[in-house]
C-alpha cells in the first residue's frame, strides 16, 4: 500500500541526506524539482583498498556531512525547509548512523518532521523527479553494488519483489571482476570503459539459470577467475576482451530476466535504476527501459528526498529513537 506521504498538500521543500555507503550526499527537492544535489564521493579514498572499507567510510562521512549540507542549502537556510529526509537503511551501519544522526539533529533543532527512507525505494523514486518523471505502474530492474532486484511498482510509495540475487549483486560482480582484471575502483565504470576496446564474443562466460526470476552471478565471477589464471602472463593482452565478454554475460543475464519478468507480469513499461543502470551496454541492450539521468543512478540524496514525498513523516520527538538497519527490510 502507498503510505500517506507528502505528495498532496504536505511540505514541499525537503532536505534529503544519504550516507549509506561511500557517498556523502545532500539535496533539496521542491515537489518533484531538484533544487540542489550535492554528492561528495569517497571513491579515491577507497581505491587503494580495491573496495569500500566501512570504518574509513564512516569517519569520512563525519568530516563531510556538514559541509555537504551547507553546500546543498546554498542561499537558502534551514528555516526554508519543510521536512528532513534520510536514508535509514539498508547499507553500512556506521555510515548510515552518521546521516541519521545529522538528520535527527537538524529536524529536532528546527522542530521539523523527519522522514526515514529505505535506500531501495530511493533508487526507484529517482524516476519520479523532473523534468521527465515516470508514473507507476511499471516493472523495475534495480541493480547496484549491493542489490539486484526485479520489482513490481504499483504506486509511488511501494513495490513488490519479483526476483533477487541468490549470491552476488550485479554491481558487486562488476567490482570483483575488475579486481581480478587488475583494474581500479569503482570496478563497474572501469570494466565499462575497457570493454569498449574489446571483443564481447572472445570468451564464453555462462551465467547460471536459476528458478523463478532470481539471479546468480557467482558462477560468472568464478569463470573469469579461471580465465585469468589460464592466461597467466598473456592477461594484459587479453584484458579488454575479458572485460567485454564478462560485461556482456552480466548484462545479458539482467536483460533476459527483466524481459522474462515483463512477459510473465504483462508489464507495459520497464525501468532500470541503481548504479549499474549507468552501464552503457545495459542501456543499449534495454532501449525500451526508462532510466534516470546518470547523476541519479549512483547514490544521491535527491532520490531520497523524492521517495520521502510518498513515505510517512514522523513528527518530533517521535523520530529520536529511530535506528539504522543494515539489511533490506
Amino acid at each position: 500500500m502507498e503510505g500517506p506521504g507528502l505528495g498532496a498538500g504536505g511540505p514541499l521543500l525537503i532536505l534529503g541526506l544519504e550516507t549509506s555507503c561511500d557517498e556523502t550526499a545532500a539535496a533539496l527537492v521542491d515537489g518533484g524539482e531538484i533544487v540542489s544535489n550535492v554528492v561528495a564521493s569517497q571513491a579515491d579514498l577507497h581505491a587503494r583498498f580495491g573496495g569500500v572499507v566501512p570504518e574509513v567510510a564512516s569517519r569520512r562521512h563525519l568530516e563531510l556531512v556538514v559541509p555537504v549540507i551547507r553546500e546543498a542549502l546554498g542561499e537558502r537556510s534551514l528555516d526554508d525547509v519543510d521536512a528532513v529526509a534520510v536514508t535509514q537503511g539498508p547499507g553500512l551501519i556506521g555510515a548510515l548512523l552518521v546521516g541519521l544522526s545529522a538528520a535527527k539533529a537538524l529536524a529536532w533543532g528546527r522542530g521539523l518532521p523527519l522522514i526515514p527512507v529505505n535506500h531501495l525505494h530511493g533508487h526507484v523514486a529517482s524516476l519520479y523527479l523532473e523534468p521527465d518523471p515516470l508514473e507507476p505502474p511499471f516493472l523495475c530492474l534495480l541493480a547496484s553494488g549491493g542489490h539486484t532486484l526485479l520489482v513490481d511498482v504499483p504506486n509511488h510509495g511501494a513495490f513488490g519483489v519479483l526476483g533477487t540475487t541468490l549470491d552476488d549483486a550485479a554491481g558487486e560482480a562488476f567490482d570483483k571482476g575488475a579486481r581480478l582484471l587488475g583494474l581500479g575502483y569503482p570496478g563497474g565504470a572501469e570494466i565499462d570503459r575497457l570493454a569498449r576496446e574489446g571483443d564481447p564474443e572472445a570468451f564464453d562466460f555462462p551465467v547460471a539459470r536459476v528458478p523463478g526470476l532470481d539471479f546468480s552471478f557467482s558462477g560468472v565471477k568464478t569463470a573469469l577467475l579461471y580465465a585469468v589464471r589460464d592466461l597467466g602472463r598473456d592477461l594484459e593482452a587479453r584484458q579488454a576482451d575479458l572485460a567485454a565478454s564478462y560485461q556482456r554475460a552480466i548484462v545479458q543475464a539482467l536483460v533476459r530476466r527483466t524481459r522474462e519478468a515483463a512477459e510473465r507480469t504483462g508489464a507495459e513499461r520497464i525501468a532500470v535504476v541503481g548504479g549499474v543502470a549507468a552501464n552503457s551496454e545495459l542501456r543499449a541492450a534495454l532501449p525500451e527501459a526508462k532510466a534516470p539521468p546518470l547523476a541519479l543512478c549512483t547514490d544521491n540524496a535527491a532520490m531520497i528526498a523524492s521517495a520521502a514525498r510518498y513515505a510517512e513523516a514522523i513528527a518530533p520527538p517521535g523520530y529520536l529513537a529511530l535506528d539504522a538497519y543494515a539489511s533490506a527490510l
